[in-house]
């Protein structure tokens, strides 16, 4: 059973970066494709980025794609999304997920899931 756990949320002003984090425990953390996916009030919750396994293939909604970096350093057990360019329509809770199956950018592909961690981009 992998535990997961976001941090490095908070709130900040439309252009400026956050990093957020996610650590994992109690798995095998090599074995699992890591998303990140965020839902906003009244919103379902949607896809934002993608890293396999290795951390060699990405992918990112097209609503992200070159503001958000996702990597992982897997002998610290680490996910991290960098976000830069903030924009008001970030706002969300952002959620780490993990997946056994490899390739998966949906939410009901996820296995474990996280907390998640509140960030707010004002205007």
């Amino acid at each position: 059973q992998l535990q997961l756990v976001e941090s490095g949320g908070g709130l900040v002003q439309a252009g400026d970066s956050l990093r957020l984090s996610c650590a994992a425990s109690g798995g095998t953390f090599t074995m699992y494709a890591m998303g990140w996916f965020r839902q906003a009030p009244g919103k379902e919750r949607e896809f934002v980025a993608y890293v396999s396994g290795g951390g060699v293939s990405t992918h990112y909604a097209d609503s992200v794609k070159g503001r958000f970096i996702v990597s992982r350093e897997n002998a610290k057990n680490m996910v991290y999304l960098q976000m830069n360019i903030l924009k008001p329509e970030d706002t969300a809770v952002y959620y780490c997920a993990a997946a056994r199956r490899w390739g998966i950018f949906t939410s009901p592909g996820y296995d474990f899931w996280g907390r998640g961690t509140q960030v707010t981009v004002s205007s």
